[in-house]
């Protein structure tokens, strides 16, 4: 790979770009209406929600309890312990929604039909999650008393086990909090996809594929080239983007910018591999678009957990989405954002990232040299 060969390729790809009105259209205005848009209007629905548990008291009484939790069908064990910091870890990593604590003399509380007291602390990243499952838990907890304490008191008295909710992260459980930092991640995809998957289309549709074979130029200067401006537009969405959901819209940043456009960086990696995959497989831009849209954009987002959460969908859809690019790095934006993860939190994200774009990126370099020979 040449430096004099892939600076020649550069300024070439950012001519194109300036004189192609529309493609700057795209690049400024429709990232901002596409925040704005889809900020207000996503929402979500959820269920089979993970919850960790701490179990201080450990009696007959409270692993009734969780059963009655685990037994309801809303709920799913991932954890169990007695240390309330190890739980909570849970919430950082995002493998559990809730956390139910049952405090210490519970089951004595129960003997003595004395008004008995646990504690829920929910993950408020997920708005929607966690009001759906802070009004279940109070349902569960609500039909345990009853079953203890039956015949009630009298009409209108309260069972005598009460919940504590308490909300990280997001304390207003506001939708826009959790819906925003995800709609940030599908619009960088959606612009660069669009993008990068007729580069390599336009050349040859307006015949400066054949002038660029017959240069000089190595296919790997060539391939560079013409990947640099993506990248570059990439981190320039990453800023848009980031804009609107911290000004507009109000969202807290709460981990470190750097994180956010370092692990921003390998997403824009990943997508423009797999657009000039796309683009190295379809004969014209129209192909190119709809193979963009309808094989590519369409799953990512429906699997991606953004649209409908990953928990309610089938076992084997379930692993399919650990393949899907876009649910890692919405994970991270959610992440650096709302919980203020790092990197040693939020490493296998990275590390899945950078897998995918190394192996896409390799399969799409071959694939143009192909083209070219």
């Amino acid at each position: 790979m040449n430096a004099a060969q892939v600076g020649h390729v550069f300024r070439k790809e950012v001519a194109q770009l300036r004189r192609n009105r529309e493609a700057l259209r795209i690049l400024l205005v429709v990232p901002f209406l596409q925040m704005i848009a889809f900020g207000y209007a996503a929402t979500t629905d959820v269920k089979n929600i993970p919850f960790a548990l701490v179990d201080l008291d450990r009696t007959p009484a409270s692993r009734a309890l969780v059963e009655r939790f685990t037994g309801s069908g809303f709920f799913r064990l991932v954890d169990a312990g007695d240390r309330p910091e190890a739980a909570a870890g849970r919430l950082v990593e995002g493998t559990a929604d809730l956390v139910l604590v049952v405090p210490a003399g519970y089951g004595r509380a129960i003997e003595r039909r004395e008004r008995a007291q646990v504690q829920v602390l929910a993950d408020g990243t997920d708005s929607n999650s966690s009001m759906r499952g802070l009004a279940y838990a109070a349902r569960i907890v609500g039909e345990e008393s009853l079953a203890r304490f039956d015949p009630p008191e009298g009409p209108g008295i309260p069972g005598r086990i009460g919940v504590e909710p308490r909300v990280w992260y997001n304390p207003d459980l506001r939708s826009r909090w959790y819906m925003v930092p995800a709609v940030m991640a599908m619009v960088l995809m959606i612009v660069l996809l669009t993008l990068s998957s007729m580069a390599v289309v336009r050349e040859r549709e307006i015949g400066t594929m054949e002038q660029l074979i017959v240069t000089p130029l190595d296919p790997g200067s060539l391939l560079v080239g013409k990947l640099a401006p993506y990248a570059i537009v990439g981190l320039v969405e990453i800023a848009i983007t980031s804009a609107v959901a911290f000004l507009w819209f109000r969202v807290p940043l709460r981990g470190s910018l750097l994180d956010l456009f370092g692990m921003g960086f390998l997403f824009v990696l990943v997508t423009i591999a797999l657009g000039l995959l796309v683009s190295t497989m379809a004969r014209t831009q129209q192909q190119a678009m709809m193979a963009s849209m309808l094989f590519v954009m369409t799953p990512m987002i429906y699997l991606s957990g953004f649209l409908f959460p990953v928990e309610n969908m089938p076992a084997a859809i379930q692993a399919l989405t650990w393949f899907i690019p876009l649910r890692w790095f919405a994970d991270v934006v959610r992440g650096v954002v709302l919980k203020g993860s790092t990197i040693t939190t939020l490493w296998p994200n990275a590390l899945a990232l950078a897998g995918f774009a190394t192996v896409l990126l390799v399969v799409a370099a071959r694939r143009f040299r192909k083209r070219l020979d």
